[in-house]
């Protein structure tokens, strides 16, 4: 790891506000990163980067950073409380919830956020130590319902290859400012520019990407399942489908054929608002290209019939045997799985609320109402690291509310969140910048990559890593002893080769020590790694498992060795290089060795979701009303909005304070101009923005961004909220049926204007 040296140039990193994580090189002046730019070496962004990289330094430097643990009291004040009695308290506050109430009352809610995933290996530590099965974070309120379509149709999470797609379809997705695959600003532009190409934006709002777009289909907010029914429908009825490949490569294509072959087309049509003419050209388009690569987001994700939209979208490519071909999607390979797909099918249910858990994850739009029940076996205790639920999941105050009912919680992270106020325990986290990372993001195919990024900074005196937190309170509890590491120590003085046979053995000798294996890593082969990179050991599993999982894949990526040399000459690789690896090599007819359904075909029949295409002729496809007549789309993707981490509002160059959009002709009928103060008004709550009248919105669609409305003090002193906390005006009962994701994007709204 480089000092914090102010003549140094070049340090190779990320960026962490969105999940695409481009390669950045930036240049330091003491702790300030004072220049950005993107990293021309880096094996997935290759130089790119969009403005929102440049401005890192907000996240890394800003007012008000804790660097020592804080307990809170009674009366919500904090007191500063050394290392030592916090991991002390931490352990015993954890296992008296454990004695009082049994096994299993812990949630564990986190996951690393946009750039910060090895936390969460060291966390499966603490969590097997504490008997924590209960988990949940932000995937939770955004794709499970895809997921667990994915589960049954694939076994398997699929992604599109944008790069090389003749179509590509953005389904209440604006790429432009949300990226989702590399090079995202590169790849539209070549898709708009090449006359042989085609770009599909699906979307209420004339976005940025819609602009490039040569269908933009101006659905109405919340209808695209009447939109989507109506594109299968048509395929089926002009005999656009893929006859000879469905036969061989699907099960269930009987069954779907007959639920789309009555779908009123003139009546869906009129439904979500786009004329049926141009419904069927696109069909046409797509059906006529020799690959079609689709992309779903947060728009349908959090709207009426999202799961149902996340099915109905795959039903359309695969209907045009858009499976494993080149340009289209395919099932990719992985690092480390986001999801436990193979459990889609037969999942348990939440023992307090009887939800679905859907790829081991709670709903997390229900936790606070659990919490808030008087169920015996509601959670008792809550550990939440690097995230800020209270802030991002629906109705705000119920979470405050349940944080303060549950009997023990501890927040790990790197500023004093609105989560984090509320937590008994607050324990202060390096930057992503003081540490060594990676993400498991990554679902490129026939080639997959991971980087994993060294330190660029020493953390400030006070704050820990997780994997020295959770190693301290692994060791609080009693559950290992300097002893018990140190023939694996000696093991991994000799190498990676006698580490791995040595480890094995150890596995088998200790299981309860395997139980803990990313702080055994830590501890022991953690101890051999360069400077810096201690952190990095859990990936050696990581590597391991990966060259387990595609032996010949790994190999044809470059990397020698059978068995665990191959893993060791992937984590070597992957440590070494700060400008990322390919990881994996496929061919492109490997695609379907990737499916992991149980007779490696496409499913194509939900029986659940039949049963939805049957419904929808009776469906409402409005939900606004007299009291509340526009639809808000709580959390929009702008220039200059990111994940909770950028708390100083000055890192905006723009919008900083978050302005509500509007139509021109909803801002002339209410009487509202550019600047006027406006009033939203929801069954979830009310505030107050600043209005901007936007020619891109839709008449009766407002919006409002993501990531503002988060307290701060510019000056040190105490902190203010700058812009609307939008989760202050949702409700946790407005989600879907079926993985209770939360409608964020569709909230009833009243609009007025607030006088000067």
């Amino acid at each position: 790891m480089k000092e914090n040296n102010p003549k140094e140039t070049w340090h190779k990193t990320a960026c962490v506000l969105c999940s695409s994580n481009c390669g950045l090189e930036v240049r330091l002046d003491g702790t300030e990163i004072t220049r950005v730019r993107g990293n021309k070496t880096h094996i997935g962004s290759k130089g790119y980067t969009c403005e929102k990289a440049l401005r890192v330094n907000f996240y890394q430097n800003f007012q008000g950073r804790i660097t020592t643990p804080l307990k809170r009291l009674p009366d919500g004040s904090h007191i500063e409380v050394d290392w030592d009695t916090a991991i002390a308290e931490v352990a015993e506050g954890f296992k008296k919830v454990n004695e009082k109430y049994g096994d299993g009352k812990i949630l564990y809610y986190g996951g690393g956020g946009q750039g910060n995933h090895l936390g969460v290996g060291y966390s499966t530590a603490t969590r097997n130590a504490l008997s924590i099965t209960r988990r949940s974070n932000a995937l939770a309120q955004e794709k499970t319902g895809e997921a667990w379509v994915e589960g049954r149709m694939f076994g398997a999470h699929t992604h599109g290859n944008f790069h090389e797609a003749e179509v590509a379809v953005f389904l209440g997705k604006n790429p432009w400012h949300s990226h989702g695959f590399d090079e995202a600003r590169r790849v539209l532009k070549e898709i708009s520019a090449d006359p042989k190409r085609s770009m599909v934006v699906i979307d209420p709002r004339r976005t940025e990407t819609a602009d490039l777009a040569d269908f933009w289909l101006p659905v109405k907010p919340g209808s695209d399942a009447f939109l989507l029914a109506a594109i299968i429908s048509i395929i089926i009825g002009e005999n656009l489908t893929a006859k000879s490949w469905l036969s061989e490569n699907t099960v269930g294509l009987d069954e779907t054929v007959k639920a789309f072959s009555g779908i009123p087309i003139d009546d869906f049509a009129s439904r979500c608002g786009v004329p049926e003419e141009q419904i069927r050209n696109v069909a046409r388009r797509l059906a006529a290209a020799e690959s079609v690569a689709f992309y779903e987001d947060l728009g349908i994700e959090m709207a009426p019939h999202s799961t149902l939209v996340s099915y109905l979208q795959r039903v359309i490519w695969v209907l045009l045997g858009n499976y494993g071909n080149h340009g289209g999607m395919s099932v990719h390979s992985y690092a480390a799985p986001l999801f436990n797909y193979k459990a889609s099918g037969s999942e348990p249910t939440d023992p307090v609320t009887g939800s679905l858990v859907i790829s081991d994850f709670f709903a997390c739009n229900e936790i606070a109402d659990g919490i808030l029940s008087d169920h015996p076996e509601r959670s008792r205790a809550l550990l939440i690291e690097s995230t800020n639920p209270v802030h991002s999941l629906a109705e705000s105050e119920k979470f405050r509310q349940a944080m303060r009912a549950v009997d023990f919680s501890v927040v790990v992270d790197v500023a004093l969140t609105e989560t984090a106020r509320e937590a008994t325990y607050f324990l202060p986290a390096a930057t992503q910048y003081e540490k060594v990372e990676t993400t498991f993001f990554s679902a490129s195919f026939p080639e997959n990559w991971i980087c994993v990024r060294p330190p660029i900074l020493t953390p400030p005196e006070g704050v820990l890593t997780e994997p020295e937190i959770h190693t301290r309170i692994i060791r609080e509890l009693g559950l290992t002893t300097e002893e018990d590491f140190l023939p694996l120590r000696e093991l991994a003085k000799k190498g990676l080769d006698e580490f791995s046979e040595g480890f094995m053995e150890f596995s088998i000798n200790n299981p309860e020590l395997a139980a803990l294996g990313a702080v055994t890593l830590f501890e022991t082969l953690g101890e051999t790694l360069p400077e810096g990179m201690k952190g990095a050991a859990v990936l050696w599993f990581t590597a391991q498992q990966t060259a387990l999982r595609y032996p010949t894949q790994v190999k044809a990526a470059g990397y020698e060795g059978d068995g665990p040399s191959l893993g060791n000459s992937l984590f070597e690789a992957m440590i070494s290089n700060p400008d990322g690896v390919i990881f994996t090599r496929h061919q492109q007819d490997q695609a379907w060795d990737l499916l992991e359904t149980v007779d490696s075909k496409i499913h194509l029949a939900i029986p659940e979701m039949l049963e939805e295409v049957k419904g929808l002729a009776d469906s409402p496809s409005e939900y606004t009303s007299d009291e509340f007549p526009f639809v808000l789309a709580a959390g929009e993707r702008r220039s200059f909005t990111a994940n909770t981490i950028m708390r100083n509002p000055e890192w905006r160059k723009r919008d900083k304070e978050g302005t509500l959009r509007l139509s021109l002709g909803d801002a002339e009928k209410l009487g509202i101009d550019n600047g006027s103060r406006v009033r939203i008004t929801t069954q979830g709550g009310s505030a107050v923005a600043v209005a901007e009248i936007n020619e891109t919105m839709m008449q009766g669609h407002i919006s409002l961004p993501n990531g503002h409305g988060l307290s701060y003090s510019p000056a040190g002193g105490e902190p203010e909220i700058f812009g609307v906390p939008t989760n202050e005006l949702t409700s946790t009962n407005w989600c879907d049926p079926i993985a209770k994701t939360p409608w964020h994007k569709h909230v009833p709204a009243q609009l007025e204007v607030v006088e000067p």
